[in-house]
């Protein structure tokens, strides 16, 4: 007779764990449920700068409202990032590392709830006061890496050491006269760009190249989330009013073709094999904020589109139709850049400078946002038939030699 064996108790998570290095080279390395978390919390942020950056364009306060979403977009996907890569390098998943994250998490809130004042009164305190939150979070866990890991304690010091000092500038700066108010803001956000750079002269951290481009890629769906909300309340406003139904479910249609073939053109190709030094990932890291940025703009440029046909925009046709160029392009070139031109060969590569420039001429013309539509379109189809010839480059990431 078979023995009958006792239901199998799963291991009780340990309360605290060093915080060592994980392997770069780790099997089956992917977000975390708090990661997803974290990236769920953080889209509030998001869609709270992409709507006040739609009411300022729609409201025909362009520069205003550019400003203040590319300022308030930096802190959002900075904390995201450093976030990010740290978790890659360190994740413990133990109980203060979690208490830590959720802190973060509640900076990221408090951030989001300060974004109407930083638009609407040029007040950027709560957005600060959140932002620093965050990054403080960042210090706890720097510090915890310093005392467990030895072998990175230099760079782990510099990343604390260098954080806090910034912090203390963004707080300072809240008490400058308004005249120094974007001086001070560039100073600190360069300030902020250089502490990796230094902190990972002294030891690169171990980040695993397909964890990290599994985090890019999970946060740009998030962003592109933006576009397809826009989209859907095009469709709930030509339902609800019935005025102007069938110009707006076109253009619900051709703002969701948009956003479809940008999540086609961004995932053409797998990220990973992409970061194989730590110049090169440094470089396609940084270079997300454009590709998030925009991405998110997208969902605002639509939704300034749906207010001119509604007749409620305070813009004319033309810059109703910017409102979506101008981002889409600046996707395509960022794309461009850091997934297509360095790594592939054919006439490919050609195919997405051509394609951004066209949309930015599309505006011009009648139906922009259904021009846009089919240019995307097209290129997805030039992508799909031709594909492309992959340059032969070393794998692996090269974490012994570390640089900026």
């Amino acid at each position: 007779m078979t023995e009958k064996l006792a239901p199998r108790t799963p291991p009780r998570r340990p309360w605290y764990v060093p915080m060592k290095a994980r392997d770069s080279r780790e099997p089956h390395r992917t977000a975390t449920p708090l990661e997803l978390l974290f990236d769920l919390c953080f889209v509030v942020a998001v869609a709270q700068a992409a709507a006040k950056l739609h009411h300022d364009v729609a409201d025909n306060h362009l520069s205003h409202g550019l400003l203040s979403y590319l300022l308030v977009f930096f802190a959002i996907w900075w904390a995201w990032m450093n976030f990010t890569w740290f978790a890659s390098a360190y994740d413990s998943d133990d109980v203060p590392y979690r208490l830590t994250t959720l802190l973060q998490i509640g900076g990221a809130l408090v951030m989001a709830a300060g974004i109407p004042r930083a638009f609407e009164e040029n007040d950027f305190g709560i957005v600060t006061l959140g932002y620093v939150l965050m990054r403080l979070a960042m210090v706890i866990q720097w510090l915890r890496a310093a005392h467990t890991d030895p072998d990175h304690r230099t760079t782990a010091l510099r990343f604390a050491g260098g954080i806090t000092v910034v912090q203390l500038g963004w707080v300072a700066r809240l008490a400058l006269p308004q005249d120094w108010f974007l001086p001070g803001m560039l100073v600190l956000i360069a300030a902020d760009l250089a502490v990796p750079v230094w902190a990972e002269r002294a030891r690169a951290t171990s980040w695993h190249p397909a964890h990290v481009a599994e985090r890019y890629g999970l946060f740009t769906v998030i962003v592109l989330g933006e576009t397809i909300l826009a989209a859907t309340f095009a469709i709930q406003t030509a339902l609800d009013t019935g005025h102007g139904d069938a110009a707006l479910l076109s253009l619900a249609a051709a703002g969701l073709v948009i956003v479809f073939s940008m999540w086609w053109l961004y995932f053409d190709r797998p990220a990973d094999d992409r970061l194989t030094s730590l110049r090169t990932a440094m470089t396609w890291g940084y270079g997300h904020y454009l590709i998030f940025g925009s991405a998110a703009a997208v969902g605002a440029g639509l939704a300034v589109s749906v207010d001119y046909e509604l007749h409620e925009a305070h813009v004319g046709s033309l810059a109703a139709g910017y409102a979506t160029a101008v981002p889409v392009a600046v996707f395509l070139l960022s794309v461009w850049v850091l997934h297509v031109w360095p790594h592939q060969r054919g006439p490919i590569t050609v195919a997405f400078p051509v394609t951004a420039v066209l949309v930015l001429v599309a505006p011009f013309g009648p139906a922009p946002i259904h021009v846009v539509a089919v240019l995307l379109a097209a290129l997805v189809a030039s992508v799909v038939l031709a594909g492309g010839r992959a340059v032969d480059r070393p794998s692996g990431v090269d974490h012994a030699r570390p640089s900026g």
